[in-house]
């Protein structure tokens, strides 16, 4: 029934975007009676468009406050101040907005990627025992890494998170998974071994690499004690020039290699400095081979320089690559790397930052998503 009588006016003021400083926006709202004998309600208020039933703000400057938040990166306590609103508000309308993000199961994913980062601090407390325990909150990101969009976000870094975020998927959509990048995580390939048995998986190479710096750096400092019996110090060539250790052979110039000459001229009685970068290296270029066949010879090239090294810091490298050569094979001839998943981790951290922390997690992962996919419409 269409209500022709009005029962009464009232003043409401309304939230509206700032035009030249702040506004304040006041509607006479009508209150209608209803003549409908039978209907419960006595009277209505009415509403419009841009001011929905129960509304004390214009979807208008909603959509502006989520669109400071989340394409300008600003905080939300910052945006309330210039918006002259409530924090309470802002934080209300970028989770209205996360819900009305498209499902994950509408997306047609092939190449998936899997990274952790750090949520918060590290924070540490007392058991109850008394003594103090070191909590790291990690949280763990999956990706697509053909668009570098966060498809989701759970807590942990173990198989249990990622293994139930994989079963809540539909099967048609975990079918169409071929390749899932990785970092050499055995609780991430245990949670892609049980939900994607079909799916391949690869070893993203940057942390091979790193493995292998580890092992050089373990190595140089393993030196240095035993030798000088102190931790290294700038008067040691080896040590002055630690960055230089740690640099690929293709990037260094004429200046650069007289530097490490020299370091292993002066510095480098046993010649293990030396061993420990060549197999660094040749790990370099076993990762970037093109074939099979290739990687193959680089393989049996980097395991008798292992075997002829016969270090505890290079052996551990040799095992780890051992272990994970299935998944190198498929690095190889796929190429899927976690990059994107990793550059989505470096947008995750600026998040955080502007925020300062955050103490919610789930707002903390409306940002994230709606942030990632800003950035993927943009």
């Amino acid at each position: 029934m269409i209500s022709i009588r009005v029962h009464s006016r009232r003043r409401q003021p309304i939230r509206d975007v700032p035009v030249a400083g702040a506004l304040e926006v006041v509607w006479c709202k009508r209150r209608w009676s209803c003549d409908e004998a039978k209907c419960g309600r006595g009277t209505f208020a009415e509403s419009t468009l841009e001011v929905p039933v129960r509304a004390r703000s214009t979807v208008r400057v909603r959509a502006q406050l989520v669109a400071a938040v989340i394409s300008s990166g600003r905080a939300v306590s910052k945006t309330a101040r210039a918006h002259g609103v409530s924090w309470w508000l802002v934080q209300a309308a970028v989770t209205a907005a996360a819900l009305m993000l498209p499902a994950v199961g509408a997306a047609v994913v092939k190449h998936l990627g899997v990274d952790e980062p750090r949520y918060r601090s590290v924070r540490f407390y007392r058991t109850q025992a008394g003594a103090w325990a070191r909590y790291e909150p990690w949280m763990s990101t999956i990706v697509d890494v053909t668009t570098g969009q966060v498809l989701g976000i759970v807590d942990g870094r173990g198989s249990a998170g990622v293994g139930a975020w994989l079963a809540a998927r539909p099967a048609d959509w975990l079918a169409q998974v071929e390749v899932v990048a990785i970092d050499p995580s055995a609780a991430f390939r245990k949670a892609i071994r049980t939900h994607l048995p079909c799916a391949a998986v690869s070893v993203d190479p940057f942390h091979l690499v790193k493995l292998g710096n580890d092992a050089m750096t373990a190595v140089r400092q393993r030196l240095v004690r035993y030798h000088k019996g102190r931790r290294g110090r700038l008067v040691d060539p080896a040590c002055a020039n630690r960055r230089l250790l740690l640099r690929g052979a293709d990037t260094l110039s004429p200046g650069g290699w007289a530097r490490l000459e020299k370091v292993f001229r002066c510095d480098d009685p046993t010649d293990e400095l030396g061993a420990a970068w060549g197999i660094e290296e040749q790990l370099r270029r076993l990762l970037t081979t093109t074939s099979l066949a290739d990687a193959h010879e680089a393989k049996m090239m980097l395991g008798h320089y292992v075997m002829v090294a016969h270090m505890p810091e290079t052996d551990r490298l040799w095992n780890t690559v051992c272990e994970w050569w299935t998944q190198i094979e498929v690095l190889i001839v796929t190429g899927v790397t976690n990059a994107r998943t990793e550059a989505a981790n470096t947008s995750i951290k600026n998040i955080k930052r502007t925020g300062r922390g955050f103490r919610n997690p789930a707002n903390y992962k409306a940002r994230i998503l709606l942030r990632s996919a800003a950035t993927r419409a943009a």
